[in-house]
């Protein structure tokens, strides 16, 4: 058995902490202890999983500011998660003998101070995740730029969730060619999908309809919602019966405190009214399990709409309820989505994904089709049990090495930087 503990900045609802939540369940089937601390964790914005008792989570630092006067968003990012692994490696009463951390590697350093070895699952690099279109941002993004890189490369074994991720590894941190991260896709606990989907209430499903889309991700803008109502909006232009017994459902991650979600859920309805096609959308605001099991056997198809996505596990889910995907020709799904076999790969324009979706419309067998073989390709390639064998072999792997070498004078300084950041942070904010 090996104490594993996992590190995560927010355990709220999206697809980042579904693989992290899916990966301490795995261990724990193979009879590891697992146990969570976390800077937030909300108990009615999360999975049922880290309320219900099945995994243990310790949540500290939640004082601290998400943000300064609504920017640095990533600075108060890196100071939480800090100081969440000086509370685990100074102060908490955890045992452990590994530390599973992601998204953040900026507290690496501070865990270096104990004995446990160190897994980094890189769901993409942050860098990549914000634009810098002044010098004030440029010039505030460059020490995070560089803390991120040095510090991912101090992890004794670097995950990422898909050779497409493997690859941008590779182009944006430079400095560390001698380091080859290891695949492993972020699979879903199969067993939560199997359960009974509860009947489609109206609220859920509009009733009357022949043909549903169905979009779920988090209402952010980089999740290109857009391109979904875009899309609708072409078929009613061209449509020769315009839309209907057609529908289109918006299911998303929600959280009120995150300015981006209540803004971008505005601009999507807006945009909707705008287009005429309001009536034919419906929006619904983060749910629970058994909801998106409804949505996903009750639908035609899912459109998923983000460009470049690191991985994404909802295509996945979708396949595995028999739910053909239609998705950007990019990232991840170039992995997972079987063009023209489990559904279709179009290239990021309301044309193209128009015409994907007229053939479900005209054609009511097809998502049986595509479903049935969707399915039959998550079950031979992305299988719960190889995802949970993989994990524990690194696990016993990473366990059964000798502890860590003696600090080095580039790893002092590294930690001595991020130290000097987080006191001139709290000096700031006190």
């Amino acid at each position: 058995m090996v104490r594993v503990v996992f590190l995560h900045p927010d355990l709220g609802i999206g697809g980042a902490e579904r693989a992290v939540i899916d990966a301490a369940l795995s261990l724990k089937s193979r009879n590891h202890a697992v146990h969570f601390v976390t800077a937030h964790h909300d108990k009615s914005h999360c999975f049922q999983e880290t309320k219900d008792g099945s995994l243990n989570v310790t949540a500290v630092g939640d004082w601290l500011p998400r943000s300064i006067f609504g920017k640095c968003y990533a600075l108060c990012a890196y100071l939480r998660m800090i100081y969440a692994a000086v509370y685990l490696v100074f102060f908490s009463s955890v045992e452990y003998d590994l530390i599973f951390c992601d998204q953040i590697s900026a507290c690496i350093p501070v865990l270096k101070f104990s004995k446990a070895k160190i897994i980094f699952y890189c769901h993409f690099p942050d860098m990549l995740l914000t634009q810098r279109k002044g010098v004030l941002k440029r010039l505030y993004r460059a020490p995070i730029d560089w803390l991120e890189e040095r510090t991912t490369g101090m992890a004794d074994c670097v995950l990422v969730n898909s050779k497409f991720t493997a690859g941008i590894f590779k182009e944006t941190f430079t400095s560390l060619v001698k380091l080859t991260p290891e695949v492993l896709y972020p699979i879903p606990d199969f067993s939560a999908l199997d359960k009974p989907a509860p009947p489609p209430t109206s609220d859920l499903l509009p009733p009357n309809v022949s043909t549903v889309f169905l979009s779920i991700n988090r209402y952010e803008r980089k999740k290109n919602l857009s391109l979904a109502i875009d899309a609708l909006a072409f078929l009613k232009q061209v449509s020769d019966r315009s839309l209907d017994g057609v529908h289109l459902i918006m299911a998303g991650g929600y959280d009120e405190r995150v300015i981006e979600n209540r803004e971008y859920y505005n601009e999507l309805k807006q945009r909707a009214d705008d287009a005429g096609i309001s009536e034919h959308v419906s929006f619904i605001r983060s749910f629970g399990d058994a909801q998106k099991r409804t949505l996903l056997q009750n639908s035609s198809c899912l459109l998923y709409t983000p460009d470049r996505e690191h991985f994404g596990i909802v295509p996945i889910e979708a396949m595995y309820l028999r739910c053909p995907v239609i998705a950007v020709k990019s990232g991840g799904p170039l992995e997972t989505v079987g063009h023209e076999t489990t559904g279709f790969l179009c290239q990021q324009n309301d044309k193209e994904f128009a015409e994907a979706m007229m053939q479900f419309i005209r054609n009511k067998d097809l998502h049986i089709k595509l479903g049935e073989a969707g399915r039959n390709r998550v079950l031979k390639l992305f299988s719960f049990e190889a995802f949970t064998n993989q994990l524990d072999s690194i696990v016993g792997k990473l366990s059964a090495q000798s502890p860590h070498r003696p600090l080095t004078l580039s790893l002092m300084w590294t930690m001595a930087f991020v130290c000097v950041l987080g006191l001139l942070l709290v000096f700031v904010f006190l």
